[in-house]
């Protein structure tokens, strides 16, 4: 094989699957990354085709025969040893190779490889699920930074240790799925965890409708604390209901600590008083504390702004 690899096989949203049908990978928080080699250090392409080698150079140690491609995830873990999308933003779109064996040092990447397309030369994609992770463990890929992550057969079980282990969700396989390059199967199956929680509005922006946004936090002595800008889940009845109701609340100052708005977030913003709630759905939380994926779900009457505090991490 030479030039860009395939375009790697897409999972469908859906909820857990059971039986003995499946089989169940933890769902890592990282950016998709397939890996060629051509009889020395890996080609990295990323989902889009693009190639972002120059960004990973801890990868260059990591040798397998011409002609193999590997389909993974590129992640960095932090202190704790979970997978950390915020750190990994340092790293996903940095093409100097100074800068990155810099960053490389401090920031170390790995490579979880969970499948095999391709070995030696031959095309592994009509295989079984099941078959390509038998060969797959069986490369002996274990390195300072890369992997072969775990696949089990309970996914009760599996999403019980995801959960306990704060990860991004759960990945379910059909056990005698084949590899469909560049597309969205029902065979492969995404379960995301998502939280709750309940956020005082202090401002809103406009977008490409009326209301774009609601930027939410939660109270402090000092104001209230900023989690994010939440524009998903806004309908025209959420919207016409929430303007109606943010417009007797308007106020000429930010109810937010001093400085704690990011200036592209407060750009255009119409301040409110901080008295309505609203119940946000959010994927997690970056290490300070902004909502990820945040999407609308309700306001909370039944709720005051003072009892409102953040959510499960």
């Amino acid at each position: 094989m030479t030039g860009p690899p395939l375009s790697p096989m897409l999972a469908t949203a859906g909820p857990l699957p059971g039986g003995s049908d499946w089989s169940y990978e933890f769902k890592w928080d990282g950016v998709r990354v397939l890996a060629l080699f051509g009889g020395g250090p890996p080609d990295l392409f990323a989902r889009s085709g693009a190639t972002v080698t120059a960004a990973y150079p801890e990868i260059i140690g990591l040798h397998l025969p011409e002609g193999t491609l590997l389909d993974g995830e590129m992640v960095v873990f932090d202190e704790n040893g979970r997978p950390s999308f915020p750190l990994l933003a340092e790293r996903m779109h940095v093409r100097d190779r100074t800068r990155a064996s810099r960053l490389a040092a401090t920031v170390p990447a790995t490579y979880l490889a969970f499948d095999l397309l391709y070995l030696d030369g031959i095309d592994y994609t009509g295989l079984p699920y099941l078959a390509r992770r038998e060969r797959l463990e069986e490369l002996g890929m274990a390195g300072p930074n890369w992997m072969v992550p775990p696949s089990f057969g309970d996914g009760v079980a599996t999403a019980t240790a995801a959960r306990e282990n704060q990860l991004e969700g759960v990945m379910a396989k059909r056990s005698d799925s084949v590899y469909l390059p560049g597309r969205r199967s029902a065979d492969w199956i995404k379960v995301k965890f998502e939280h709750t929680g309940d956020y005082v509005i202090g401002g809103w922006r406009p977008g490409a409708r009326k209301l774009g946004g609601l930027l939410v936090g939660v109270p402090t002595p000092a104001g209230l604390a900023f989690r994010g800008r939440v524009g998903g889940g806004i309908g025209a009845a959420a919207e016409r209901d929430l303007l109606a109701r943010l417009a007797p609340l308007a106020a000429g100052e930010s109810p937010f600590v001093p400085g704690a708005v990011p200036r592209d977030d407060s750009r255009g913003v119409h301040w409110v008083r901080p008295e309505l709630v609203a119940e946000i759905r959010y994927g997690n939380e970056t290490p300070d504390h902004r909502l990820r994926f945040p999407r609308f779900l309700r306001l909370r009457d039944d709720k005051p702004a003072r009892e409102c505090g953040d959510g499960p991490p």
